[in-house]
């Protein structure tokens, strides 16, 4: 039986410009995940990451903290839905700066709602895959991660791959998909159990490497 860790980018960018990077606490999210990870003494088999930006600053931040030297295997599966094609989809109007409460709540109903149409087939929003193929994209790692290894197996993604793993596994409805979506915070780690034939769930959106009143600053959610 092996174990597969899978962890969110650490905090992005969001609102600026580019929000495929990390913000400077992002970056430190990560190395402190890496040194959890070494306290722990955990090694890894294998890592496995998207092709965005973010995934790969994370992942090197995570090596730099453990004192890893592995090639991460690059997995376009494991990127993220497009949010603002989504939104498009069913608000094509520009949308003001998300740089009060107030808009960004609403950024977020609006994304809910979007979601929603995409993995039911009411919408498609452009460049993107249909919801199908999308999960499709994340279900092949799965089944890579259960074909091909035996220890422990990181893969750093995103929201959306690691939520839509979750109810993969525990056959939700996409309406509690999204649910698990909003709820993953930046660098949180999500672990399942696996034999060649089938994942479990073991634990999800955990922070043990910022377990301390000095790091509650540092737990963020975009």
């Amino acid at each position: 039986m092996g174990n597969l860790y899978l962890v969110r980018h650490g905090q992005a960018s969001f609102g600026a410009a580019d929000y495929d990077k990390l913000s400077d606490l992002g970056h430190r999210q990560s190395v402190r995940l890496g040194e959890y990870f070494a306290a722990k003494g955990l090694v890894f088999d294998a890592v496995l990451t998207g092709t965005l930006k973010r995934h790969a600053e994370t992942w090197t931040g995570i090596a730099k903290g453990a004192g890893l030297d592995l090639q991460p295997n690059l997995r376009p599966g494991l990127n993220e839905f497009d949010s603002a094609a989504v939104i498009a989809a069913i608000y094509p109007d520009p949308l003001a700066a998300t740089d009060t409460p107030e808009m960004y709540k609403y950024h977020f109903r609006l994304l809910r709602d979007g979601l929603t149409q995409w993995m039911n087939g009411v919408v498609s929003p452009k460049g993107m895959p249909s919801y199908v193929d999308f999960v499709r994209g994340v279900t092949g790692t799965l089944d890579e991660v259960r074909k091909e290894h035996t220890g422990n197996v990181l893969v750093v993604s995103s929201g959306g791959p690691i939520s839509t793993a979750i109810g993969h596994i525990l056959g939700t409805v996409p309406e509690k998909t999204i649910e698990l979506n909003m709820q993953i915070r930046n660098s949180a780690v999500t672990e399942f159990l696996f034999t060649p034939k089938r994942h479990m769930l073991l634990s999800f959106n955990s922070l043990p490497h910022l377990d301390g009143a000095e790091y509650a600053p540092w737990i963020t959610y975009s």
